[in-house]
């Protein structure tokens, strides 16, 4: 989204004298203005796109000042809620990272407030009938980005099966169709267990090789894998020599960021139910040292040990989290 913020201009200053009974010469009583409102970008966890934001927002104004030396009440601050993991950017430089809930940045500070004629009483000067206008507020032009904040990703080739295995796992609604076609959107779905706690795992949408160098979704997709904190590789079985796939998955993460590629994962070999994946699973195992779950998303065998293993990955998480004093990220 690119977001145009303009904060609250300053109330300009008041310009009056007293004149009350047996208080004829009482000397000036303009008031300050008040100050103008910031706009605010504050992360919140309700929030789970940047669909909801505006291409412009301006702050309140400020009042302006009133007589009796009475001052100005300043321009109510604006705040836009954005999701977890919105990175905002000015002129190509990251400007702010919004990772947790309830943390704010201030997109553009509001005008100072003008002073009144009372402000500039002095001995030299005992009836001053200057007054000053309000300051405008900050103009910026901001570029909000999100970054999927999801506990797991599910990395694989188009087609692989991963929209599918979102479905067949929470109540996540990815399109799936009966010919090949790629997803063109990352969705989070929901994983919930009977203690109530809830893991959000993204589909994200499918690699191809020449990603990193931004070839077809190339840097759109990329992104999104950096804050997930465990990898789900989505491997089709039914191709020959699946393990291909993983080295080019693995790559590919490697060349876009150093590091992206070690972080705990799983291999799920999909499409088990075809007679050709039976085959090809024992040559998998024998090629890798990672643990493998084959599954189908389709019949939906073998389902429950990927969750149970989800689970086990993200407590796992959850203690790394705590011991560093961080608080995990909950949905």
């Amino acid at each position: 989204r690119k977001v145009r913020v303009v904060g609250g201009r300053g109330g300009e200053g008041g310009c009056s004298f007293y004149s009350e009974p047996r208080k004829i010469f009482g000397g000036p009583g303009g008031g300050n203005g008040g100050d103008g409102g910031h706009v605010i970008l504050k992360a919140d966890q309700q929030m789970k796109s940047l669909s909801s934001v505006l291409p412009f927002y301006q702050g309140f104004h400020g009042e302006r000042g009133g007589n009796k030396n009475c001052y100005g009440a300043n321009g109510a601050y604006m705040y836009i809620k954005v999701p977890l993991g919105t990175v905002v950017k000015e002129d190509g430089k990251v400007v702010a990272d919004l990772a947790q809930h309830g943390e704010e940045y201030v997109a553009a500070y509001g005008g100072a407030g003008g002073k009144g004629n009372r402000f500039f009483l002095s001995n030299e000067n005992r009836a001053p009938t200057l007054s000053t206008p309000g300051e405008p507020g900050q103009e910026r032009v901001l570029h909000l980005e999100l970054k999927t904040t999801a506990h797991g990703g599910l990395v694989g080739f188009p087609n692989a099966g991963k929209s599918s295995l979102l479905r067949a796992i929470s109540r996540a609604k990815p399109a799936v169709a009966a010919y090949p076609f790629t997803t063109l959107n990352p969705h989070v779905g929901i994983v919930h267990y009977q203690d109530y706690e809830q893991v959000a795992v993204a589909d994200i949408p499918g690699l191809i090789k020449g990603a990193h160098q931004n070839r077809g979704l190339g840097m759109a997709f990329l992104r999104h894998i950096e804050r997930c904190h465990f990898l789900l590789y989505v491997v089709d079985l039914s191709v020959s020599q699946p393990w291909i796939q993983l080295q080019d998955l693995k790559y590919e993460l490697e060349q876009y960021k150093k590091g992206l590629s070690e972080r705990p994962c799983v291999v799920i070999g999909n499409k088990i139910d075809l007679a050709q994946s039976r085959i090809n699973l024992p040559l998998l195992k024998e090629q890798i040292d990672t643990r493998v779950i084959a599954l189908s998303a389709l019949t939906g065998d073998n389902l429950e040990e990927l969750l149970l293993h989800l689970r086990e990955l993200y407590d796992a998480y959850v203690k790394t989290e705590q011991s560093r004093g961080q608080s995990p990220v909950k949905w």
